[in-house]
């Protein structure tokens, strides 16, 4: 068998194979709230054979939302629906996960297919927040910059959504540090201006991703996976770098994190991105490699020959699919095929089994 379709087991948890749904905001949802889309959707995903469903970005306040379609786990309410979700995952075979996050001073946009632009508040929008009074985008709001107060509420809103998360039956959990969002903006000077004990320094800078993780880490059960995701570098001078995401994952694999969703980019729109596919892969076998803790690569790949060379390579041990499985929520089951694996496949489907 392919080492796409071996198992992997990450504490009590088993994988079915290697192959996770990266998470994609879909902009599908109300007040936070999932519906029959978000079912049906990543239940695709699960019956199309994925070992790991990561659902969208879920933000833990609702002023962390990128959009107001976006995915939320602020509120008791929210979990019935992502319950029933996580448990038709789990019925196909799959395991269901979720990335908590904050948008921080990406937040307020209009839906992808209406601009993608920050709104006004009289558009929809809201203010709001970062480590530093510093926009995105030139023709932004300016951000409020957090008070030490702030960031306190952020860390109890990362703790809350995680535990709210155990109880809506996720047996994964990724904080996103990555792409430009609330923790990555505290991580790289490109947005982190301040001169307090959250900036500066190296130590400051990661400080606040910290002490999510031990928030989460509170209460998310020590048997489960917890994965980070970060952007290895904002390819541009001066902002975070690869050589600071060795380094910071010597301290997450301290602190208990169990694996490391490697990405890139996000911080700044005038990044200049060599975007190939692969291209973020040599990340997460640098990290692997130096570090000594497991790794997902994502970033264009597409085909299943590719995903199985990265893994025979040991250059990570996860497989995300983004944009081809979107392309086709089959993946999974057509790439068994390519690579002459014999894999099970629903008993509703058998009789397309070729």
């Amino acid at each position: 068998m392919s080492k796409l379709f071996s198992p992997l087991t990450i504490k009590d948890v088993t994988f079915s194979n290697r192959i996770v749904i990266s998470p994609m905001c879909t902009y599908s949802a109300i007040d936070g709230f999932a519906s029959d889309w978000h079912l049906v959707h990543l239940g695709s995903r699960a019956v199309g054979g994925a070992g790991l469903i990561i659902i969208e970005a879920t933000a833990v306040s609702a002023e962390g939302r990128i959009s107001a379609h976006d995915l939320g786990i602020y509120k008791e309410e929210h979990i019935e629906m992502l319950e029933r979700i996580t448990a038709f995952i789990h019925q196909q075979g799959a395991v269901a996960g979720i990335q908590l996050a904050h948008a921080g001073r990406k937040a307020g946009c209009a839906r992808s297919w209406e601009g993608g632009k920050q709104l006004k508040k009289e558009e929809g929008g809201w203010t709001t927040i970062a480590p530093s009074e510093v926009a995105f985008n030139s023709d932004d709001e300016i951000p409020e910059a957090l008070s030490i107060e702030g960031i306190k509420m952020i860390i109890s809103n990362f703790r809350r959504a995680a535990l709210r998360s155990y109880k809506a039956g996720f047996r994964v959990v990724e904080i996103h540090a990555a792409h430009g969002y609330l923790l990555h903006q505290f991580l790289s000077p490109l947005s982190n201006h301040r001169t307090d004990e959250y900036g500066g320094s190296f130590e400051n800078r990661i400080r606040l991703l910290v002490q999510v993780v031990e928030a989460v880490k509170e209460v998310w059960p020590q048997n489960l996976p917890l994965f980070v995701r970060i952007s290895a570098t904002d390819w541009v001078e001066g902002g975070w770098n690869v050589d600071e995401s060795v380094k910071l994952a010597h301290i997450l694999k301290q602190l208990g994190v169990d694996l490391i969703d490697t990405s890139s980019g996000g911080m700044v729109p005038y990044a200049k991105i060599p975007l190939a596919p692969g291209y973020q892969v040599s990340f997460a076998e640098r990290i692997k490699r130096e570090v000594g803790i497991m790794t997902g690569a994502v970033g264009l790949i597409t085909d299943a020959q590719q995903a199985e060379d990265i893994l025979q390579q040991e250059q990570a041990d996860l497989i995300l699919i983004a944009r081809e499985s979107l392309r086709n929520p089959y993946f999974p089951l057509n790439a068994a095929k390519q690579l002459g694996d014999d894999i099970d496949w629903p008993i509703q489907y058998l009789r397309g089994k070729l």
